[in-house]
C-alpha cells in the first residue's frame, strides 16, 4: 500500500488486529526485513510496517533527517486514524524511534529498541558515514551491501543460514542511491539521544543480538541503565542473531514483542 502524504508518499503494510504496532527498518532495508515477524504478530497486534522516506517504495527525496523521518510517521498515523502505536526501532529505526519520542509522544504507547544505540556518531563514525556516502554516489548500491553485509547478520548466520545471507543481500542492493545518502547524513548529523532516555515515560523493552558487533549487547545494557527505573520492560537477549534478529531469529523476535505488547493495556 502507498499513503498519499502532505510532501510524501510513504510504502506501508497493515496487517492483524489487535494493538497498533509501528515497526520501523533499519539502514539501508525497506519494511520488508519485517515481514517475518509480521505474519507471526498478526493474531496479537496490528503491525504496520512502512518504508522510511528513501527506502522501498517510499518518496525518495528529502529532506532527510530523524525528525522528518519522525514527523512523516505521525503523518501516517494520522492517515490511518491511530491516536498512538507501541513504537518498534531496529538499528536506524530507534534513532527514528526516539525522534519520535522527542517531537510527538503522544503518538508512543510504548518503544521497543532494537540493536540501536542512543549515543550521536562519534568522529570516526563520522568519517565512516562520509565514506559510504562517496561510495554509494561511486559505485551505487550494490557495493554499499556488499561492504556493510559482514557485520549485518551473525556469525551463526553466516554460517547456517545462506538463505537469511542471500535475502538482506537483496534487500540493501535494491535500494535507492538518494535515499542511502540521505539517510547516511541524517545518521551521522542525528542528536545524541542519551538525554532523551532519561525522559521517556512509556514502558520501553531495550532487545539486543548476542552476536551484534555494530551494536553490541553492553551497548543494550547503557540504554536499560539509562532509562528510568518506573519504565523498563527489561532487556531481551536474542541469541544466535547478529544486528537484525527480525531476520535472523524472527520466532525469537516475534516471541519478545507479543510478550512485551501482552503486558500493555488494550487499545
Amino acid at each position: 500500500m502507498i499513503a498519499r502524504l502532505p510532501g510524501v508518499w510513504l510504502g506501508y503494510d497493515d496487517s492483524g488486529r489487535g494493538v497498533p504496532l509501528l515497526l520501523l527498518h533499519g539502514f539501508p532495508h525497506d519494511r520488508t526485513i519485517w515481514t517475518p515477524v509480521r505474519s507471526g504478530l498478526a493474531g496479537r497486534a496490528r503491525c504496520i510496517a512502512p518504508d522510511l522516506r528513501g527506502f522501498g517504495e517510499s518518496t525518495t527525496h528529502g529532506p532527510f533527517s530523524m525528525d522528518q523521518y519522525a514527523d512523516d510517521l505521525a503523518a501516517l498515523l494520522d492517515r490511518l486514524q491511530l491516536p498512538s502505536a507501541v513504537v518498534a526501532g531496529m538499528s536506524m529505526g530507534g534513532y527514528v524511534a526516539m525522534a519520535l519520542w522527542r517531537r510527538h509522544p503522544s503518538r508512543v504507547k510504548a518503544l521497543a529498541l532494537c540493536n540501536t544505540r542512543a549515543d550521536a556518531d562519534d568522529q570516526a563514525g563520522r568519517r565512516r558515514r562520509d565514506e559510504l556516502v562517496m561510495l554509494a554516489r561511486r559505485e551505487g548500491a550494490r557495493v554499499v551491501a556488499e561492504r556493510l553485509l559482514p557485520g549485518m547478520v551473525g556469525r551463526t548466520t553466516r554460517e547456517r543460514r545462506p538463505e537469511v545471507v542471500q535475502l538482506l543481500r537483496a534487500v540493501m542492493s535494491r535500494q535507492p542511491v538518494a535515499g542511502m545518502v540521505g539517510a547516511l547524513e541524517a545518521m551521522r548529523d542525528r542528536p545524541d539521544s542519551r538525554d532523551t532516555l532519561e525522559t521517556i515515560s512509556v514502558p520501553t523493552l531495550v532487545l539486543a543480538g548476542d552476536e551484534d558487533v555494530l551494536t553490541p549487547v553492553s551497548e543494550a545494557e547503557r540504554m536499560v541503565v539509562a532509562l528510568p527505573p518506573a519504565v523498563r520492560a527489561g532487556l531481551e537477549v536474542v541469541g544466535e542473531a547478529g544486528h537484525l534478529p527480525c531476520l535472523e531469529r524472527p520466532s525469537a523476535t516475534t516471541h519478545a514483542l507479543a510478550n512485551f505488547v501482552a503486558t500493555l493495556d488494550s487499545p
